[in-house]
């Protein structure tokens, strides 16, 4: 078993980080950019992911932190939707969606199984064990 020492350790958040520098890229440099809507929507669900896993760890207590990682397993899934969106308004082509969407269901699973150990854990402290 890992201790997490700072949010930086923890896998989830290291990934939500990557899918948020592609998004980011995308929105600058697709369709999407004109889209103000939907470009500034997408943009704040993907930052509340990675903001809410660095938020609840910081807190220090297990509780808070599974209050938001709940949250940011909801903002993945609202992540999700708007890709959705912008593939059916075809700012993104299958292959990227496809790549984006995928990224979005193995965050969701991990934000899950890391619910589930500090459910199960016996820590309560700044330091948690994956």
């Amino acid at each position: 078993m890992t201790t997490f020492n700072s949010f930086e350790e923890i896998e989830v958040w290291q990934k939500a980080r990557e899918l948020t520098r592609q998004i980011y890229e995308l929105s600058i440099k697709s369709l999407l950019a004109k889209d103000f809507g939907l470009r500034d929507q997408i943009r704040r669900a993907r930052i509340s992911v990675m903001s809410n896993i660095a938020e609840g760890f910081e807190r220090s207590g297990t509780g808070e932190f599974l209050q938001f990682l709940a949250v940011a397993k909801g903002s993945i899934g609202e992540v999700r939707t708007h890709l959705y969106i912008a593939l059916d308004q075809g700012y993104l082509d299958k292959a990227t969606f496809d790549q984006l969407s995928n990224q979005t269901r193995e965050i969701s699973r991990m934000i899950g199984g890391l619910m589930n150990y500090l459910k199960r854990t016996k820590l309560k402290g700044t330091k948690y064990k994956a």
